[in-house]
């Protein structure tokens, strides 16, 4: 072993203790959240924003006293379906995995009905609201995988909320990029609205 390895051994060795008794944040969900979901969901599964460690929702101007948060394993976790849209980027089809957003938000204990609406908000601020019965009608997925890989971020994800436009013809008869403005990629945040 050389002085190098040597050191760092001994200083992540040293620091291990300190990492394993860091104090648990109030989210039951283990590793980093990817998507937190608000509005009229059921118990929820963190508590309330907070202004000091949740910035990005802060300056997005997001409130709320509870929260369902997801992380990457949870979402996995959910049945996965496939779908294979034509994208605009470089209209060509590419295959998209993840579970249908419907059940996410049935994951959550949402209250919803006929008039529900999602908010469905992006890292980047853009937000779109989409009905809810369209979200079944288009049978929407939260895309965790493009093309057999991890969505990533930079890129289109980590999570993408996403449909198969080529098979709906009323989409479909659209030009490519004008199919998917109720989609937002690098999806974080969602707000059921009751109707």
């Amino acid at each position: 072993m050389d002085k190098r390895q040597f050191l760092s051994a001994v200083v992540l060795g040293a620091a291990a203790p300190a990492f394993a008794s860091a104090p648990k944040t109030t989210s039951s969900v283990d590793g980093p959240t990817l998507l937190t979901v608000t509005g009229a969901i059921g118990h929820g599964n963190r508590g309330p924003l907070d202004p000091a460690l949740d910035q990005l929702m802060k300056k997005q101007g997001l409130k709320f006293d509870k929260a369902h948060a997801f992380n990457f394993a949870a979402l996995t976790s959910l049945p996965a379906v496939t779908i294979r849209p034509t994208l605009e980027y470089d209209a060509k089809p590419h295959v998209l995995a993840g579970p249908l957003l419907v059940d996410v938000i049935k994951a959550t204990g949402a209250v919803t009905g006929d008039k529900s609406r999602l908010l469905l908000r992006a890292i980047d601020g853009y937000g779109v609201t989409v009905s809810l019965t369209d979200v079944q009608k288009y049978r929407f997925i939260v895309a965790t995988a493009i093309d057999g890989k991890a969505i990533p971020l930079g890129g289109l994800g980590p999570l993408w909320a996403v449909y198969d436009a080529d098979h709906f013809p009323d989409m479909a008869v659209k030009p490519v990029n004008e199919r998917f403005a109720f989609c937002p990629w690098g999806l974080y945040h969602i707000e059921v609205q009751q109707g």
